[in-house]
């Protein structure tokens, strides 16, 4: 018996890093003067990296089967007893499946973190395109040729109260932007009101002044296609009503 074929099932275990303790010593002092041995090695060790990294696949690559296979039906011809021999055999495929099932987890949590920041990412353009969109509708309105645009003003001393509504009736698309506007009470807010042509007043939206009485309403919705002859505002309850409380304290027809 060649000292291959009495080394043969031990550089199988050896690329596995399975050997260990005296027959560990032994075939690294023949590795030392074995260079047909360390080759052997080598390859094996190839094998298994191919091995592992078929994980994620559907099979091993064929060459890395075929060597292995080579390499255990050596294994017989070694001079060690049948039941130390068939122990290390059975041990082979459990580590073989441990590494296997280890790496296969590592590729199913790149691939889980992969999906979640895809996700994420939809999500953010998703949001940006929203933005986007709404942006370009407020300047459509502000730039249109046809828009009606309605100056509110209030008869007392600088710094007056100023509103400008800008609408567009074919779009029903409305901006207004008021300044200077008195503070409140508490649980107040005024309330912006399209007088139409024809019926009731329609509410379009409440708004708070800031700090420097500079307030907004942008794009609210409102029933489609209405003539507007005037906008006011009232004060009213935070929450808004549905009709106006008079006095009015600002208004304006279309310029």
């Amino acid at each position: 018996m060649s000292a291959h074929e009495q080394f043969a099932d031990d550089l199988a275990l050896l690329a596995l890093e399975a050997l260990h303790g005296d027959e560990r010593v032994a075939i690294e002092r023949h590795l030392e003067d074995c260079p047909a041995c360390r080759r052997e090695l080598e390859r094996l060790r190839g094998d298994m990296a191919l091995l592992a990294l078929s994980a994620s696949g559907p099979a091993a690559p064929k060459r890395s089967r075929d060597r292995l296979l080579k390499a255990i039906a050596k294994e017989p011809r070694a001079e060690k007893t049948p039941a130390r021999r068939s122990a290390r055999w059975t041990l082979l495929p459990w580590l073989a499946a441990a590494v296997f099932l280890a790496i296969a987890g590592s590729f199913w949590q790149q691939s889980d973190r992969l999906s979640q920041r895809v996700a994420q990412l939809q999500e953010e353009s998703s949001q940006q395109q929203a933005q986007l969109e709404r942006a370009r509708k407020v300047v459509s309105t502000l730039t249109a040729t046809n828009a009606m645009r309605v100056t509110l003003v209030a008869a007392q001393a600088p710094p007056q109260p100023q509103g400008k509504a800008i609408y567009v009736r074919e779009r029903s698309s409305l901006i207004f932007l008021a300044s200077n506007m008195p503070a409140l009470p508490a649980q107040k807010a005024y309330e912006l009101w399209l007088i139409p042509t024809a019926g009731s007043p329609i509410p379009v939206g409440t708004f708070k002044p800031d700090a420097r009485g500079s307030a907004t309403v942008i794009e609210p919705t409102l029933p489609a296609g209405v003539e507007a002859k005037a906008f006011a505002i009232t004060v009213e309850p935070e929450q808004g009503s549905a009709t106006p409380t008079m006095p009015i304290v600002m208004m304006g027809a279309g310029e």
